[in-house]
């Protein structure tokens, strides 16, 4: 079977997006940022993407998946060709419940495998390379080349730096070699290990599995270690190598120190300290001293690992590591030295020499002008906005702007951003709700009203003729009567009642007229002016005007508006205690209306009746002093001039200075 072109495999990292929540951790955790978030979801960027797999490790939510190879493998297995395993050196750390590593050799086997080989041997045929180079008279300071995550990396984002990558192969490729000369060219080679990055390696690989895929296909057999009789991996056997996948694994193999020809051997390992020790390399800081990186902190780590209950709570990176300490402790005790020697010189031709290319993906940074547009678009106009909290999964604030105008970002991922304009929502939708509110409870009133209104003007017609009798034949009667005639004084009584009933029935003409507004051009001042001085004031009762009126002009039914003015005054002037009180009318206008404030410091209207005021025939005041139809009145004639009224008020002096406010306002030039 040949080796797929890796360009056509499908991508390494994917997304579930059903699974995929607004947490950004992803973004945050990709040290290449080769994640895209439309619609707040986090989609992996192929090109981009290193195969690091950190957005794999952190996914709570297990939204993002790495190419599964099993039934490649299970092709290859099942098939007409001599198939090899090539078990990675940390083994150990993933199969940690399995106590001889022959058991897994043999559970391995049986998958139909015809050999089961360690990659430790690989890594020991790695180190004498790196031994050599360090040897040679003319060595440079050098970036070992064993993590395909970080020769990747290199390749795409500092491709300056690709010179200096060690041109060695890694461990698995150099096994691979060595599998092949041995047992031949046709040898079909699956890796198995930590890692998902090596699945793109190296086309010299048929197949890579991770721990979770080897586990998964175990399990699919039903086999227990128990079941299986436990065999050695196939030679060449693994020496110091099997060190390799923990932290400084290269350099104890290679048995030196991190002071080598008078020169120091930095390790960084994972995502943020490899990539502050590239950038410090680059710029020369640290340009005499060797690197040795690894994206994960140990291949231990690696997102092929499988998760948690395979191990216990306590079972994480120090774990692990002396899981493979004391596989490779009592690995050299009971090593053939001799045979192993033999192996090395054997495999001592080997090529194993690779190159590196400059693959630069990179951009160019874009304008501060344009990075700055975006930061103000987000309500970060000075440096202060600029928290740099890296909720948004990025570095700083300036990162996230720059990667909005990549593409790869959106504004709403700044959490000071979004919760700024959730706010602004909130207010926006409680402002919709009042006014919705205020529309339902004035449409319900106009509703309420406009049924009155047809019963009242229905009762007014009738009343009024039988009306005009009494009081016509009350008076005349009246007056064929002497004033100290006893019947006299009952029939003043009618008189007065019956005028009084006049009233009446004229307010529910009033209140149920539907005649036309009689707009003229008037000026508001001299309107409201008029209306404060046609009202009788106490003398403990003082009216204040106050006007802020730029454009007096309005067109309206003076009449009509005069009666609003003058009944709200008559009210506020009723509300006063005894001792009296102050009434302050304002007015302010805009380009479109005018609004009129009453407001007065009297005794308040009871929270209770708020919502009655406007409701025909309803009164607090005592029998005989109000009808109950002025507010409905004054109602009827705002909203025949296209306007709206609102009253506040306070009857509680626990609650602050009682008194009552009404306001009124009416558009300039009311639509007809």
């Amino acid at each position: 079977m040949e080796a797929e072109n890796p360009k056509a495999r499908k991508p390494l990292v994917t997304t579930v997006k059903e699974r995929c929540r607004v947490c950004y951790t992803c973004v945050r955790e990709c040290p290449a940022k080769a994640i895209k978030i439309i619609n707040g979801q986090a989609e992996v960027i192929p090109e981009r993407c290193i195969g690091c797999g950190n957005c794999v490790k952190v996914c709570s939510q297990n939204a993002k998946l790495f190419r599964r190879e099993i039934d490649q493998v299970k092709m290859l297995i099942g098939g007409s060709y001599r198939c090899a395993a090539l078990v990675a050196p940390s083994f150990p750390a993933e199969f940690s419940e399995i106590k001889n590593h022959r058991l897994l050799v043999s559970l391995v086997r049986k998958l139909g495998f015809n050999y089961v080989a360690e990659v430790a041997f690989g890594a020991d045929l790695v180190a004498e390379e790196y031994k050599k180079l360090m040897k040679s008279g003319h060595y440079p300071p050098i970036i070992s080349s064993d993590c395909p995550a970080i020769v990747s990396y290199i390749e795409h984002y500092h491709p300056d730096l690709a010179g200096s990558l060690a041109h060695i192969v890694s461990p698995m490729v150099a096994m691979g070699k060595a599998m092949r000369k041995r047992y031949g060219d046709d040898l079909k080679l699956v890796f198995i290990g930590p890692c998902i990055a090596k699945k793109d390696e190296s086309e010299e690989i048929d197949a890579a599995l991770t721990f979770r895929e080897l586990r998964e296909m175990i399990a699919l057999t039903g086999l227990k270690p128990a079941d299986v009789t436990p065999s050695e991996f196939d030679p060449p056997l693994g020496g110091k190598g099997a060190i390799f996948p923990v932290s400084r694994g290269l350099l104890n193999t290679v048995g030196v120190k991190e002071d080598i020809f008078e020169r120091n051997v930095i390790v960084a390992e994972g995502r943020s300290n490899f990539q502050e020790a590239i950038k410090e390399f680059e710029s020369g800081q640290i340009a005499q001293e060797h690197l040795e990186l690894l994206c994960c902190e140990g291949c231990i780590m690696g997102p092929g690992m499988s998760p948690y209950p395979y191990f216990s709570s306590s079972s994480r990176r120090y774990r692990k590591e002396a899981s493979v300490s004391d596989y490779v402790i009592n690995k050299l005790e009971n090593l053939d030295q001799t045979q192993w020697l033999n192996d090395i010189a054997e495999f001592s031709e080997l090529d194993l020499y690779r190159d590196f290319k400059n693959r630069d993906i990179r951009v160019a940074r874009p304008a501060d002008e344009e990075i700055d547009k975006v930061l103000e678009k987000m309500g970060k106009f000075e440096p202060k906005d600029h928290l740099d909290c890296g909720a948004c999964g990025y570095d700083s604030c300036r990162d996230h702007a720059i990667a909005i105008i990549r593409g790869l970002a959106e504004h709403e991922m700044c959490l000071p951003y979004a919760i700024e304009k959730l706010h602004n929502y909130v207010r926006e939708l409680n402002i919709s709700n009042e006014k919705l509110a205020n529309t339902q409870e004035a449409l319900k009133q106009s509703e309420k009203l406009a049924g009155l209104g047809q019963l009242s003007a229905g009762i007014a017609h009738e009343l009024n003729n039988p009306l005009g009798v009494i009081t016509m034949y009350s008076n005349i009667l009246k007056d064929e009567t002497t004033a100290d005639n006893p019947i006299h004084q009952d029939l003043e009584m009618i008189v007065e009642q019956a005028e009084r009933c006049k009233k009446i029935v004229g307010g529910l003409l009033n209140f149920a007229r539907k005649n036309q507004v009689n707009f003229t051009d008037i000026n508001i001042n001299n309107l409201v002016e008029h209306s404060v001085s046609s009202v009788i004031t106490p003398a403990n009762v003082k009216i204040s005007l106050e006007s802020q009126i730029k454009n007096p002009e309005v067109h309206l039914d003076y009449d009509q508006m005069a009666q609003v003015f003058t009944n709200l005054l008559k009210n506020a002037i009723e509300a006063m205690p005894e001792t009296g009180g102050n009434i302050n009318v304002k007015s302010v206008d805009t380009a479109e209306e005018i609004t009129v404030y009453i407001a007065d410091n009297g005794t308040g209207i009871a929270k209770e009746n708020m919502g009655k005021l406007f409701t025909p025939f309803f009164t607090t005041k005592t029998i005989g002093k109000g009808t109950g139809l002025g507010l409905p009145i004054i109602y009827g004639i705002v909203k025949m001039h296209k306007g709206s009224i609102s009253v506040k008020s306070n009857a509680d002096l626990l609650k602050g200075p009682t008194g009552t406010t009404f306001t009124i306002t009416i558009p300039r030039r009311p639509a007809t």
